[in-house]
């Protein structure tokens, strides 16, 4: 009786750490293929601010980070560097600097989402022709499906 509920045990956990490993790496498994660098820098020429983005943002940990410079011009929002991998990420702009869930929680009604973003290593996301970049100030990445900040970089 003791040896079963072990191995129900035992293989439960690992059925759970799978499912976690599942998780994680499956949209690393199914992204596209990033921008070239070349693209991202012809991209980048157009911006009008820059910012940069790092690891040690309050809301960011092992899980849950980006980095690189974040370009934003009238019609692009384009990132050269990367972000931990994950699902169902999207990229916001806010009106003020946040750093956490909480604090993008807070004025998320307020932001603007611009689209989603399916490369772990760059990207550029048109910004729509009724978004005046203007209106706001920070690039804010976003893990919708579990509610995750990811990064954010204040432009002005």
């Amino acid at each position: 009786m003791v040896r079963l509920f072990v191995l129900l045990c035992s293989h439960g956990a690992m059925l759970a750490v799978g499912f976690a490993l599942g998780i994680y790496f499956l949209p690393i498994l199914t992204a596209p293929q990033g921008p070239d660098e070349a693209v991202l820098a012809a991209a980048a020429e157009q911006a009008r601010y820059e910012t940069t983005l790092t690891r040690d943002l309050k809301g960011s940990d092992l899980l849950h980070w980006g980095e690189g410079t974040i370009s934003v011009s009238e019609n692009q929002i384009v990132h050269s560097g990367a972000l931990s991998p994950g699902p169902d990420y999207k990229l916001y702009l806010v009106n003020e600097f946040v750093e956490d869930e909480a604090g993008f929680l807070a004025v998320k009604d307020t932001a603007v989402q611009l689209g989603d973003i399916k490369t772990f290593d760059g990207f550029i996301v048109d910004v729509p022709d009724d978004v005046n970049i203007e209106d706001y100030t920070t690039v804010l990445v976003w893990c919708e499906a579990f509610g995750e900040f990811i990064t954010a970089g204040k432009y002005r």
